[in-house]
């Protein structure tokens, strides 16, 4: 299998292509980014200031699990019509107007007046909006970006580690301060003015190699083989399950953390939003800028190195949550979180770049909207879990054993990516023809 095309159909894609300045893959880059930051600022924003939502509205830990639960079974639900509207449609148009949608509904998050107004502002809107970004911006990316193609996904995948960090410090502060409310008028805000430049900077290309429009099935028939691409692929099911373990515990990590700090050191929301987001995330942000990069540099002689790279993060990554989540002491558990953040960043170094190795670049959109769709609907369960957890075991110790127990996640997923490694790759893995 391979995504090499006739020169007659690369000339002609070539010959549609809009002018692009010369260091442009560099200014898209840089702009995504700036929408990622907003994307998972504005996610995270909830966790930081939870105990802030949980006064003023009289709601229940397991009420503001369902909350967080549901925001993710909507992103879930919402992936697979993402993900063929991002194959079909020009990727820039469908950034911009996901990022204007899901800004706008954290703005009036912050409007929200009991349970039901969270769930239809919090999870169902925002959900919505985040959902058609990732199948549009990865794919993208890829197209500028081949030789510098997990540098580029990985200085990406940082700026949520940057978003994490600063809305933990900042969500905290605002909210402290102003109320939890303005924490979401801030961030919401912000991503509205980012969009609107989206609409005179972001741009699009056809895909260097094009579909063949004839040898597509048409209507419901096309959409579901579409959409069916990772099913076909053992390596792409095995690495969808890799996603599915870091997503599981993500979720519940960006619901729950700092509610999980403030009560193991009675830290004020400022310092419990920080402190869980910085020493978790800056290592994260360290190891995803030595993983993308090392991987670009090692795949040409050893073309398993990025799979090979997940597994190890993620078998490491396991006792290290179990460290975090059972820790005596403040600086211990800060001690873990940094461990953990750092295997974490190792893998997603590698997320979307091992699964392009194995998927056509005209399917791409739709992979990884069915990846991240099939890891949400697992993943949407955990921060209800961790919510039950709570209830159940109480304050003292409830998030801890919940924490805990996530890790058996981290080995899951290890061992789905080493058999990918062993078993399928070789016969999955694709060629592309280079185009910078």
């Amino acid at each position: 299998m391979s995504s090499t095309r006739a020169p007659s159909n690369l000339q002609a894609a070539t010959a549609q292509t809009p002018p692009f300045h010369r260091h442009y893959k560099w200014e898209l880059l840089f702009l995504l980014c700036l929408a990622f930051f907003f994307h998972q600022g504005d996610r995270a924003i909830f966790g930081v200031v939870l105990s802030g939502i949980r006064t003023d509205l009289g709601l229940t830990d397991g009420q503001l699990g369902m909350v967080g639960s549901i925001l993710f079974l909507m992103l879930a639900l919402t992936m697979p019509f993402a993900g063929y509207i991002g194959d079909k449609w020009k990727k820039n148009w469908i950034i911009t107007c996901s990022l204007l949608f899901w800004s706008s509904a954290t703005v009036f998050t912050g409007c929200a007046q009991g349970i039901v107004g969270l769930i239809l502002l919090r999870s169902v809107a925002t959900a919505g909006g985040e959902a058609f970004y990732a199948p549009a911006a990865y794919p993208l990316m890829a197209k500028f970006h081949q030789r510098t193609r997990a540098m580029a996904l990985s200085l990406h995948q940082g700026a949520l580690y940057v978003g994490v960090m600063t809305s933990g410090f900042l969500g905290g502060w605002i909210a402290q301060n102003w109320g939890w409310r303005s924490a979401f008028y801030v961030f919401g805000g912000c991503g509205i003015l980012l969009g609107i430049i989206f609409i005179f900077r972001l741009r699009d290309t056809p895909d260097a190699t094009p579909t063949d429009s004839s040898a597509q099935p048409p209507g419901l028939r096309g959409l579901l083989q579409a959409l069916g691409v990772i099913f076909r692929i053992p390596t792409a099911i095995m690495l969808t399950m890799g996603l599915t373990a870091i997503v599981f515990v993500n979720n519940a990590f960006m619901v729950w953390a700092p509610e999980f700090l403030r009560e193991k050191a009675d830290l004020s929301l400022t310092l419990a939003g920080g402190y869980s987001m910085f020493w978790h995330h800056l290592p994260a942000l360290i190891g995803i800028s030595i993983g993308g990069p090392l991987s670009d540099w090692l795949v040409p002689k050893r073309p398993t190195a990025r799979l090979e790279l997940q597994a190890v993060a993620m078998a490491l990554g396991a006792p290290c949550i179990v460290l975090m989540a059972l820790a005596p002491s403040l600086t211990t558990a800060c001690i873990g979180l940094a461990l953990f953040g750092w295997f974490r960043g190792l893998y997603e170094s590698n997320t979307h770049a091992a699964m392009f190795d194995v998927i056509e670049p005209q399917h791409r959109a739709s992979a990884v909207a069915i990846s991240v769709m099939l890891a949400f609907l697992v993943g949407s369960t955990s921060p209800w879990l961790l919510g039950k957890s709570r209830e159940i075991f109480g304050t003292a110790h409830g998030l801890s054993y919940g924490f805990a127990g996530l890790s058996v996640a981290y080995l899951i997923g290890a061992a789905a990516v080493t058999a990918a490694r062993v078993f399928f790759f070789h016969r999955d893995r694709i060629t592309e023809a280079r185009a910078e």
